[in-house]
């Protein structure tokens, strides 16, 4: 369940590093280059840009560039009037344009990566940056120009967290660490596997923001990973009285505390879910706290919800069917097992749970089927040495059932009576008609 956190966590953070470029502080327009004596009409359009009069601009804009198409500072201007506007097609277009006319046009190069990458088009957003940081920024200046590394950063993050650490150095080179960064540099480091350097990026942010949600969840995170459960209990609760809304936090809160067998987690997750119905991690983080706490029925009713939209995911399908057995529904607990085998043929418990299942139904040959394939991956316990036995002994392959009856009873010692008194009085009829 710590994995549902987790994501819960990185999809609430938010895209704002690959918003939109503002306008210059100083007024100047967001396109301006020295080298270019723009027309009046082109001026008259920025002017309003820095006052966020797009409809204005946009009114500029459109004469002159029917006129004067290749105008790739005009185009820029127009493109990001569109981008201001939420019209993102019409903003890729101009920017595209713009570059084309003029590749050494860092801005437009800056913002159509920008904008791809709000997009999720992050193989073209990729490209656009990268050549963004390979020219001069020029009145955009350096701080731009590391908000390309930083950009490149965020979408080499989840592809090559080496390639993503470098590309936070270099803009590191060129504007002072922020928090953002801070925080970036310990998700890489995290996901390189280094727990200690994430751990201390993690501690180093919260010394000067204790509030930082995100650190705190990181921190988090790394304290669940190596189960200090209480350590990130205390963590999460003081994180929470500053962000009593978090629902990453909570959700960690809530997997902290069901690893401690609170009783406070199902109420703390079933707040949670009431708020977010929508949240696929949440709703399944409930249904998981749900069945361990008895309620196999509540649980389903969320597994079934999610099966909907996820119908082929064997992992749902294995849960759904161990609810099922201990509602003792076995037919319709075969049925969600083989599927769930069909889709994932190496995990393990998938083929117990179809193993189980295929006893309670009787048919033992998809029972020792079962077996067969779980054996690949685990060791046999007891409850599996009895499936063994007694799908043999059904099948009246004697020798095997009391092959299995004896693995059985040795890896029991008396901790299944009911099941060891039944292997025992098997035995002594099979091995008295040998």
């Amino acid at each position: 369940m710590r994995g549902f956190a987790f994501a819960l966590m990185f999809s609430l953070i938010s895209a704002a590093g690959f918003a939109q470029v503002v306008p210059p502080a100083n007024g100047s327009a967001p396109s301006a280059d020295a080298s270019e004596a723009p027309a009046q009409s082109v001026l008259d359009a920025e002017a309003l840009i820095v006052k966020s009069d797009w409809k204005a601009a946009e009114a500029k804009l459109a004469p002159w560039l029917n006129e004067h198409s290749t105008d790739a500072r005009a185009l820029f201007d127009a493109g990001y009037v569109a981008d201001a506007q939420n019209k993102l097609d019409e903003a890729a277009g101009y920017y595209r344009r713009a570059v084309e006319v003029d590749p050494k046009r860092f801005e437009a190069r800056l913002s159509l990566g920008l904008l791809w990458a709000r997009q999720g088009k992050l193989d073209d957003a990729r490209s656009e940056l990268d050549a963004a940081t390979k020219l001069d920024p020029g009145d955009a200046g350096k701080a731009a120009k590391a908000r390309a590394w930083r950009a490149l950063a965020q979408i080499d993050e989840g592809r090559d967290p080496a390639e993503a650490s470098n590309d936070l150095l270099e803009a590191l080179k060129l504007s002072p660490e922020t928090p953002e960064d801070t925080l970036l540099a310990a998700e890489l480091a995290e996901k390189s596997g280094q727990s200690d350097a994430a751990e201390a990026a993690y501690r180093r942010l919260l010394a000067t923001d204790p509030s930082n949600s995100h650190a705190n969840a990181g921190l988090a995170h790394i304290l669940i990973g190596r189960k200090q459960f209480p350590e990130a209990e205390t963590l999460l609760r003081a994180a929470l009285e500053k962000s009593p809304d978090d629902p990453a936090l909570t959700a960690q809160l809530a997997t902290v505390l069901a690893a401690e067998d609170k009783a406070e987690a199902l109420p703390l997750l079933q707040k949670l879910h009431a708020a977010h119905p929508g949240d696929t991690a949440i709703t399944r983080m409930l249904a998981e706290v749900l069945s361990e706490a008895g309620d196999t029925a509540g649980s389903d009713q969320l597994y079934a919800v999610l099966l909907k939209t996820e119908p082929d995911n064997s992992d749902l399908l294995i849960a759904h069917g161990q609810n099922l057995i201990r509602q003792q529904k076995f037919a319709e607990a075969l049925a969600a097992f083989s599927r769930a085998t069909e889709l994932d043929a190496a995990n393990p418990d998938g083929w117990s749970g179809l193993a189980f299942a295929a006893s309670k139904t009787g048919k033992p040959e998809v029972t020792l089927h079962a077996l067969t394939m779980r054996s690949k991956y685990l060791p046999d316990i007891p409850s599996t040495y009895f499936l063994w036995a007694t799908s043999y002994d059904t099948l009246h392959d004697k020798a095997a059932a009391i092959t299995y009856y004896h693995h059985f009873l040795e890896a029991a010692a008396g901790k299944f009576p009911n099941q060891e008194w039944q292997a025992r009085q098997r035995l002594l009829l099979l091995e008295k008609k040998q």
